[in-house]
């Protein structure tokens, strides 16, 4: 009787590969600041950037297609004074993007079409709420206008970004640096990780924790552990990605070299190793592709873009297939770029999964959203670019009506003075 020694699984020869040098982006100043960020983040349009930036804080906005050599004198988004700690692009709307900073304050940012042409400093709304450093920004992943930030302040504030208002403040179940925080996939619960060692599970409307972990010297008694994976001896930050479409995790080490990736089953061991990619240089940070922007042509299922010192380089995940059609097992339909909830829908207590989308003939947005604020605010009150050449034509014409009466009249009282002179 013949024995299965190698476990089935479709994802086994993943493999990555970085990609050729001239679709790297070249020649970027990334950030120096001491945290535990990815200070990176993408979407299917741009690819943003934590930069050193003396006077405050800036990052790059730089649209996916522009690759190469970037520019020192390049247009970066540069309103924070003080540096910036962590970027999030919002999954509703690719032209906005969310920032927290050093100087306690977290800003909305509303992207050109095509990119920066100029510097943009003013953002669309500032929320301040902390005392404290803001080192954390995620967005909500099914309501729109809904995100959360988190600070040295030990406090966690989620805004409605369309009132620039906090809604909920959750400032007395942390005793210490909140080092992480994820929303559950239908954005109902939080996760948070805290300098104490403890996780806890967060009902953030409710203002309640559902589960905390016991501390990390008991956590160790693995008598019945449901799985152990031993990675190295590194002490650097590990930045994990999860995709629920295909079930597998990418630890991905700050200052290391390697992208460790694994599979997540129902059947024990659930854990299984699938490989390591591997470079010479160590990352300082990393970005994750959505998935609605990947190649489904190249059975890309990941795509990261990895900082180093001077450069940022993606790096591409893809399943070996012989067949050029669209292959349905490594691509079920995935969260798309729609909200499910509106921000009071959720703050009422409404939750509502992502609205999945198919990638199977590669997925185009058509809606072009821009983000509203609702409350007054001093960047209402001034005037829009496109109202500004409005009215400028407007007296333009109406000087230009002006002047060609006044060349009538003058012509009528020169035929006038003619005929009294003879």
């Amino acid at each position: 009787m013949s024995r299965r020694v190698v476990r089935q699984s479709k994802f086994r020869h993943v493999f990555g590969q970085a990609v050729r040098n001239d679709q790297c982006y070249d020649d970027i100043r990334v950030s120096r600041v001491t945290w535990d960020s990815s200070f990176c983040a993408v979407n299917p349009k741009f690819v943003a950037i934590i930069i050193d930036a003396s006077g405050g804080g800036a990052f790059l906005i730089l649209p996916l297609n522009k690759t190469g050599r970037i520019d020192k004198a390049y247009p970066t988004v540069c309103g924070h004074t003080g540096p910036v700690l962590d970027i999030d692009w919002c999954p509703h709307n690719d032209h906005v993007i969310a920032s927290g900073s050093e100087d306690c304050t977290v800003m909305v940012w509303q992207i050109p079409e095509n990119g920066l042409d100029a510097a943009l400093s003013e953002p669309v709304v500032v929320l301040e709420g902390h005392s404290k450093r803001v080192g954390i920004v995620s967005w909500h992943p099914t309501a729109r206008n809904v995100l959360l930030s988190a600070g040295c302040d030990n406090q966690v504030v989620i805004w409605n970004v369309g009132t620039g208002e906090a809604m909920i403040s959750l400032d007395d179940m942390h005793p210490d640096v909140i080092f992480s925080v994820s929303w559950s996939r239908n954005g109902s619960l939080l996760c948070t990780a805290c300098k104490d060692k403890k996780v806890r599970i967060i009902d953030p409307r409710k203002k309640k924790i559902v589960t905390v972990s016991k501390r990390t010297k008991p956590m160790r008694d693995f008598v019945n552990p449901i799985c152990v994976q031993e990675m190295d001896s590194s002490n650097g930050v590990l930045l994990p990605f999860y995709d629920p479409d295909t079930s597998i995790v990418y630890l991905c080490g700050k200052g290391d070299s390697s992208i460790r990736y694994f599979e997540i089953t129902d059947e024990a061991p659930f854990v299984h190793y699938l490989n390591t990619f591997s470079t010479k240089e160590p990352q300082r940070g990393m970005g994750y592709m959505p998935k609605r922007g990947l190649d489904v042509n190249k059975c890309e299922i990941a795509r990261f873009y990895k900082l180093h010192e001077r450069k940022c380089e993606p790096i591409i995940m893809t399943v070996p297939r012989k067949s050029d059609l669209f292959q349905d097992d490594l691509y079920p339909d995935t969260a798309g770029p729609d909200p499910a909830l509106e921000a009071e829908e959720w703050f009422a207590g409404k939750n509502g999964g992502p609205i999945l989308i198919s990638l199977k003939d590669g997925y185009v947005s058509t809606k072009n959203r821009d983000l509203k604020v609702v409350k007054t605010n001093i960047l209402e009150s001034k005037p829009k670019m496109e109202d500004k050449l409005e009215e400028v034509l407007r007296e333009f014409k109406s000087l230009r009506d002006r002047v060609i009466l006044q060349d009538r009249r003058i012509a009528r009282l020169e035929d006038q003075v003619s005929k009294v002179a003879m």
